[in-house]
C-alpha cells in the first residue's frame, strides 16, 4: 500500500490543501465579523435570522478547519475581535447600510463561498477534505436558497434584464 492508500485522516495534506484550507478559514473568520457588522445594520426580522443562521454555519466551518489544521500542524490564521452590538438607530442615515445592500452583500459573499468550497473539492486528494468542502457547500447553497427566497418575497432583488421570447 502507498502513502495515500491507507485511513485518509493519516495521509499527508498536499500544500494545495493546506493553502485552500487556510485560506478558506481566514475567508470565514472574515466573514464572521462582516456579519456580526450587518447583523447591526439590519432592521427586518428575516434577515437578521437569515443573517445569525449564516454566522452559525461560518462558526462550524470555523471549528472543523482549525481543528483539521491543529491535527496537521499548520498555523491558524488570526482571528479579529467579535463587534460589539449596536442599536440600529444610532447609526447615522449615511454610515448605515440598508437591508437590500445588506442582501446584495451576502448574496455575493455565498456566492464566493461555492466557487472556493468548489475549487477546494476539486484539488483535494484526501477523501475526508473533500466531503467536508461537499458539506459547507450543500449548507451554503440552501442559505444562498433561502436568500433568493427573502430577495424575492421582501422585493429586493435586482435582476438582470430579463429575455421575454416573442411568441406570436
Amino acid at each position: 500500500m502507498g502513502i495515500l492508500s491507507g485511513n485518509p485522516q493519516e495521509e499527508p495534506m498536499h500544500y494545495g490543501e493546506v493553502f485552500g484550507t487556510w485560506t478558506f478559514l481566514h475567508g470565514a473568520k472574515t466573514a464572521l465579523i462582516s456579519h456580526q457588522t450587518l447583523l447591526n445594520h439590519a432592521g427586518d426580522e428575516d434577515l437578521k435570522k437569515l443573517l445569525i443562521s449564516m454566522m452559525e454555519n461560518a462558526n462550524q466551518e470555523i471549528e472543523q478547519l482549525e481543528k483539521l489544521l491543529k491535527e496537521n500542524e499548520v498555523a491558524l490564521p488570526p482571528t479579529a475581535p467579535e463587534r460589539p452590538k449596536a442599536d440600529l438607530e444610532s447609526i447615522p442615515v449615511g454610515a448605515k447600510f440598508n437591508d437590500p445592500e445588506i442582501a446584495a452583500m451576502l448574496t455575493a459573499d455565498i456566492g464566493a463561498g461555492l466557487i472556493s468550497c468548489s475549487k477546494n473539492m476539486a484539488q483535494g486528494i484526501r477523501e475526508d477534505i473533500i466531503m467536508m468542502f461537499g458539506q459547507f457547500h450543500t449548507q451554503k447553497a440552501t442559505l444562498g436558497g433561502k436568500l433568493l427566497r427573502l430577495t424575492k418575497e421582501k422585493g429586493w432583488l435586482v435582476p438582470p434584464p430579463l429575455h421575454l421570447s416573442q411568441t406570436e
